[in-house]
């Protein structure tokens, strides 16, 4: 094979990697000069000159002259008889060009040439990629889904391949082969020897602190900044806005004239319910707007436990819109403003109730202060949590929790319809 036909194929395979004249023009040269090596044990005495436009590549020889018989490295170095034949012009001391054929080194060399071009081509482009994803980490993709598998879905992006692990798949989410994906990068990892793989996500905050933004144009103009994000994804999330202009209401820009712009972002989501509030720098504030929909009677803050607590009093009946399905609405406004918050039931004063002490007899000191320390300082209160809930807020365990929901149901056994209580 001519060095023109092996450079053409270079070219070729350039082309459809998209490597770019002057990376091409570098790895030709660097690809040339490893054959003159395994050739010529160096390639010193070597020029390659390559002609991207024309495709094709010259390689000169440079030997100096020394007389017949003084010759110490044939590499370096021609005879003058030998110069002579050249062009009888040359003397001692001069410097000979010769072309070399590529044919010369021989069928297996230039395979091997060959198969060295293509494993730089693909360290260039494991570099690229990872160049490029890197810095995408926390922006919006939108991909192809190609294959479906157990623990993972792989997306289609530019060429690329992208991995949505299970850990970051919406629950509620569907995912079909042919199906258009959008996400944002979360990670780009990279092995030696393999691809990087480029790691994207959909239960990520950055995805709703995108959408937000490709939706609301007073976010993108930087007049409405979104300064908190928590989800539980594909449940619900808080997002924390304040505006930057007092003409602006942050809260109303975020949902659109009739909801509009949220339900957009919603849907992307698989209906994911979003709370927008008004960020407030001010504690009490920020925890009566993070427990939306319920509306706190009063707000008690001790700032030196860690994490720091918030004791918070709500009417009965807006308890269970308080904690939340399961506990949702409490945890999310717990991770929001940073403060580990215990609902209190306000109790009216001619309600009936069982101060929390009274189980004394049938629980330890300790299990009666740590439902204290939550809250629940009375019967009623702690009948306003589900068993899971109880469980995760008090450090209580499973068998614990049982029981004493059980003595606790029991005292208000006259109260009852059936099993179900009448609180």
């Amino acid at each position: 094979m001519q060095s023109t036909d092996l450079v053409s194929s270079f070219a070729e395979i350039a082309r459809s990697k998209d490597i770019d004249r002057d990376t091409l023009q570098l790895i030709v040269e660097d690809v040339f000069r490893a054959m003159i090596r395994r050739r010529y044990g160096s390639d010193e005495a070597f020029e390659i000159i390559f002609n991207p436009d024309k495709g094709d590549v010259q390689v000169l020889h440079i030997q100096e002259i020394v007389d017949d018989w003084d010759l110490e490295d044939p590499v370096t170095q021609i005879e003058e008889s030998d110069a002579m034949e050249i062009d009888e012009g040359f003397e001692v001391g001069d410097e000979v060009a010769k072309e070399v054929d590529i044919t010369n080194f021989g069928r297996r060399a230039v395979m091997t040439a060959r198969q060295t071009f293509r494993q730089r081509i693909r360290d260039i482009e494991k570099e690229n990629i990872y160049e490029e994803y890197s810095q995408l980490i926390g922006e919006i993709v939108v991909g192809e889904i190609y294959q479906t598998r157990r623990r993972e879905v792989l997306v289609m992006h530019n060429r690329v391949e992208l991995v949505l692990p299970r850990s970051e798949q919406i629950r509620r989410d569907r995912y079909h082969k042919g199906d258009m994906l959008r996400a944002v990068v979360k990670d780009v990892k990279r092995d030696a020897g393999s691809n990087p793989q480029v790691v994207i996500s959909r239960t990520d905050p950055a995805l709703v602190q995108r959408l937000f933004e490709l939706e609301v144009p007073e976010i993108e103009e930087g007049i409405v900044e979104i300064k908190r994000i928590v989800r539980e994804p594909g449940e619900r999330a808080k997002v924390a806005v304040v505006s930057h202009d007092d003409r602006v209401d942050p809260v109303g820009a975020c949902v659109g004239l009739k909801g509009s712009r949220i339900h957009a972002i919603v849907r992307e989501l698989s209906n994911e319910n979003i709370d927008v509030l008004q960020f407030e720098e001010d504690p009490f504030q920020f925890i009566k707007r993070a427990l939306s929909p319920a509306n706190p009677i009063a707000v008690t803050i001790n700032d030196e436990l860690e994490p720091p607590r918030a004791k918070v009093t709500v009417a009965a009946d807006e308890v269970s819109q308080a904690i939340g399905r399961g506990g949702i609405n409490i945890r999310l406004a717990s991770r929001i403003t940073g403060y580990e918050i215990d609902v209190y039931r306000e109790i009216p004063p001619d309600e009936e109730d069982i101060d929390i002490r009274e189980f004394l007899d049938e629980f330890s000191e300790e299990t009666v202060q740590k439902l204290r320390d939550i809250g629940c300082d009375t019967a009623k209160a702690v009948l306003e949590l589900s068993i899971d809930e109880l469980v995760r807020r008090s450090g209580l365990d499973t068998e614990t929790a049982e029981r004493l929901m059980a003595s606790i149901k029991a005292e208000f056994e006259i109260e009852s319809e059936g099993d179900e209580l009448q609180v």
